[in-house]
């Protein structure tokens, strides 16, 4: 299929193959012309259930994936789904992550935050970047991507998980904190530093704790772009149910990809979101 412009108006494409990834997650694979950028991502729609945005954890060119939890109504409903059934897609929307070519990436990724930063590492490696790619997941059970990602030539792989069955036992921003520990110890770790960039997608929780290490870092801190997740309606900021307190941005339009101090400008981040009807909630 070639690509058409759909914001508006979703196109109905059937599901090519579905991978089951772990218990929890499956990845929708679907043979379109979708033309998107790491960090973007797509309205779903499942006719009588529902319509919800989702990240995109790649895009070959001639087909995307989409990385999906089952842990709502229309989630469930997409897991019960089998290849050639249909869905309804628009998009892509927002804005992607940003980096230069020859770059050093720190990747930063919390559950099923790991699939759009594995789309990122793969563009990145054809631009000559190299990649720290650490991740993080409650359990083995909940690791997403890691033999995807052991693969990459150029990509160094580290792993926690909150129970200590995979990798290192604890968050993974405990090893960022390690990995720039290590990098500060020579000149040469310390000149790919103040170069380097670090992409957080994840829990917002884990986001802000992300950022806070890359402020708190001397002198000008670390470049640091996170994923900002609101409930996204429309796409393209008309709606304004995505917009995020005190500077009132869209984060369909001006996100979900922004740079760390953005985000940390509102003092909802990390703190707070919002429900279907625009309720706030606790994190």
């Amino acid at each position: 299929m070639d690509r058409q412009k759909f914001d508006t108006f979703p196109i109905t494409l059937p599901i090519k193959k579905i991978i089951r990834e772990t218990p929890y997650v499956k990845t929708f694979v679907f043979a379109y012309r979708l033309g998107s950028r790491p960090g973007q991502f797509v309205n779903l729609w499942i006719p009588r259930v529902d319509e919800k945005p989702m990240s995109i954890a790649y895009d070959h060119g001639d087909e995307f994936g989409l990385t999906v939890f089952a842990v709502g109504a229309m989630t469930k409903r997409l897991h019960e789904m089998k290849p050639g059934d249909r869905v309804g897609v628009r998009g892509p929307f927002g804005r992607g992550f940003e980096y230069r070519s020859g770059q050093h990436l720190m990747m930063v990724g919390g559950g099923y935050g790991v699939a759009p930063l594995y789309f990122l590492t793969r563009e990145a490696l054809q631009k000559k970047c190299s990649v720290d790619f650490v991740v993080g997941a409650r359990s083995k059970e909940h690791l997403l991507y890691t033999d995807r990602v052991k693969k990459m030539k150029g990509v160094k792989l580290h792993v926690a998980t909150d129970d200590g069955s995979v990798g290192v036992k604890g968050y993974n921003t405990l090893l960022l904190e390690k990995l720039i520990f290590d990098m500060k110890r020579t000149a040469s770790g310390r000149a790919k530093l103040r170069k380097c960039t670090v992409f957080a997608v994840g829990p917002e929780v884990m986001m802000k704790r992300v950022s806070d290490i890359c402020t708190t870092e001397k002198k000008t801190g670390i470049a640091c772009q996170v994923s900002v997740e609101r409930y996204m309606k429309c796409g393209f900021g008309v709606c304004g149910n995505c917009c995020i307190d005190e500077s009132g941005i869209t984060v369909c339009t001006e996100g979900p990809a922004m740079d760390h101090r953005q985000a940390r400008k509102n003092s909802d981040f990390g703190y707070f979101h919002r429900d279907s009807v625009g309720r706030k909630h606790p994190y």
